[in-house]
């Protein structure tokens, strides 16, 4: 019994080796598709300044026409939507009907290049209960620059 002092794995010992950790992406979509206007918007005439994407809604919105190549804002044109009429015949059960342009925020909105009348992007109204959402009756168009 007097020899050396053994050395290693004792008997019945198991090492487990924990696996490496997953790495996990989030990848959360860009903000102006959640609906929240990124910080750095254009509002105005571009100035020649590339865009990446332009959100066309009721107000005139800056834009690179992709016909004849000049920059600025839109001409925006209005249609009749189902959502006006609705507005229109709501009051109508008191004895009225109002479709004129007061109810204008609740129409199509049709942009168009003021330079080649061309076009270029629209934004339709088509949930007919926005009549009774007034905050979101009128939403500003931007563009995102590239």
């Amino acid at each position: 019994m007097g020899g050396e002092p053994a050395y290693g794995v004792p008997i019945g010992y198991q090492q487990t080796v924990a696996p490496p950790p997953q790495q996990v992406f989030y990848v959360a979509p860009p903000p102006h598709q959640a609906g929240l206007i990124p910080p750095n918007a254009v509002y105005g005439d571009p100035r020649g300044m590339p865009i990446h994407q332009t959100m066309y809604r009721d107000t005139p919105a800056p834009f690179n026409c992709a016909f004849c190549g000049s920059s600025g804002l839109t001409v925006v044109r209005s249609k009749i939507s189902l959502a006006a009429l609705v507005g229109c015949m709501a009051p109508f059960m008191l004895g009225f009907c109002f479709l004129c342009p007061c109810t204008d925020c609740l129409w199509h909105k049709y942009h168009y290049c003021p330079h080649c009348s061309e076009k270029v992007g629209e934004f339709e109204k088509s949930d007919i209960f926005i009549v009774a959402d007034p905050p979101n009756w009128i939403q500003q168009s931007f563009a995102i620059p590239s």
